[in-house]
């Protein structure tokens, strides 16, 4: 629906740009964002309308409009990242005959019959993309797909851009001045968007524990108008005496040079992980993680051996955590930063994701088209 910060508006650039690369076509359908730029630098063509809509007029306007755009460019296939607009897409997809790929990119929560139904749009693809084994299992379970549709295909980071010898002390630096830091005490990271899931509170209960203030930690990332929260989370930090100790920035550019900043690299999240970019991205960049175990995190993380894990909303655990990390020998953090950056590597890259990507693009091309 929108084109700002986060691991689903990354990967649709980085598949756009694959795709471009690759000799074909990438229209990108949004509301915008800031990194429609960015998109549109890497050869795509940005369709700007009201794709963020959940009403069923507005859905089913927002179908007949991409219904245009597929016919006007010949288009083969169309891929969903987001509820609402898949319902567009795939009404689109059968209107022209052409193939219908939903990523599941988030574990969507079906309290009743009417949101399930709402959230198995994007198990009705010719293909169905999991971002994990744990996403493809909860789709399994959810709407049984059949697993000849089903492609996990994890996310890929830029491995290029997440290494640790292209972060420049200056790019490090203007990140601490732009955060209000002071060199000396051990930076503690926290990045994510600003919502309760995400585990801020814990972090917070965690760093009050940890029995000491000689540390400055950052709670960076979006509020997406969730001021209220933020107002919560300011009031937790007074009522933990941390107001000197703790930093909401907002959102940062270079999260790179942010994760070179840290001594750790904490998600504490409550709610299962659909993929978890940033435990990943913390390992490239060399940095100790501490996490929820929950979700997709214990398949990214090694626990002992390339990050912590530690039972989700366990303030005490975590605070045990991240003691250990900070207190690691440099020899066990360097052999730890090279287990995990070679794992990334390995498993993680955005070029093996891309790759798998496009070949799921190409076995539904050579199949026959649906009659309509």
């Amino acid at each position: 629906p929108a084109l700002d910060a986060g691991g689903a508006e990354r990967t649709t650039v980085d598949v756009a740009r694959a795709v471009v690369d690759a000799g074909g076509k990438a229209w990108i359908a949004t509301t915008g964002g800031r990194l429609a730029t960015e998109a549109e630098k890497a050869g795509a063509k940005i369709i700007s309308g009201p794709f963020d809509t959940k009403s069923p007029l507005g859905i089913w306007n927002n179908a007949r409009a991409l219904a245009d755009v597929i016919r006007y460019a010949d288009m083969s296939i169309i891929h969903a990242r987001s509820r609402a607009p898949a319902w567009s897409a795939h009404i689109a997809a059968r209107r022209t005959a052409i193939k219908y790929v939903a990523t599941y990119h988030g574990i969507y929560n079906a309290k009743g019959p009417l949101k399930r139904w709402y959230n198995s749009i994007m198990a009705k693809g010719d293909a169905v993309i999991a971002n994990s084994q744990f996403t493809a299992d909860h789709v399994r379970a959810q709407h049984g797909v059949d697993s000849k549709k089903l492609h996990v295909i994890p996310r890929g980071i830029d491995i290029t851009g997440f290494t640790p010898d292209n972060v420049t002390p200056e790019r490090i630096d203007a990140v601490r001045k732009q955060w209000g830091l002071k060199a000396g005490k051990p930076v503690i990271v926290m990045p994510g968007r600003l919502t309760r899931w995400k585990g801020q509170l814990v972090f917070i209960d965690a760093l009050a524990r940890l029995g000491h203030r000689n540390f400055e930690a950052v709670m960076v990332g979006d509020a997406q108008e969730r001021d209220a929260y933020v107002d919560e989370l300011r009031a937790a930090i007074d009522r933990a005496d941390l107001t000197q100790a703790v930093r909401i920035p907002g959102h940062c550019s270079d999260m790179p040079a942010a994760f070179m900043l840290a001594g750790v690299i904490v998600t504490p999240s409550i709610e299962p992980e659909a993929f978890g970019r940033v435990a990943v991205e913390a390992q490239a960049m060399g940095r100790p993680v501490v996490a929820s175990r929950l979700g997709a995190q214990t398949e990214t993380i090694v626990d002992g051996r390339t990050g912590f894990l530690f039972p989700p909303g366990d303030a005490v655990a975590l605070a045990d955590g991240i003691a250990r990390a900070l207190a690691l020998p440099a020899e066990q953090r360097e052999a730890m930063a090279k287990a995990g950056r070679e794992r990334v590597i390995k498993t993680y890259s955005v070029e093996a994701m891309c790759a798998a990507t496009l070949k799921v693009y190409r076995d539904l091309n050579a199949a026959p088209r649906h009659s309509g």
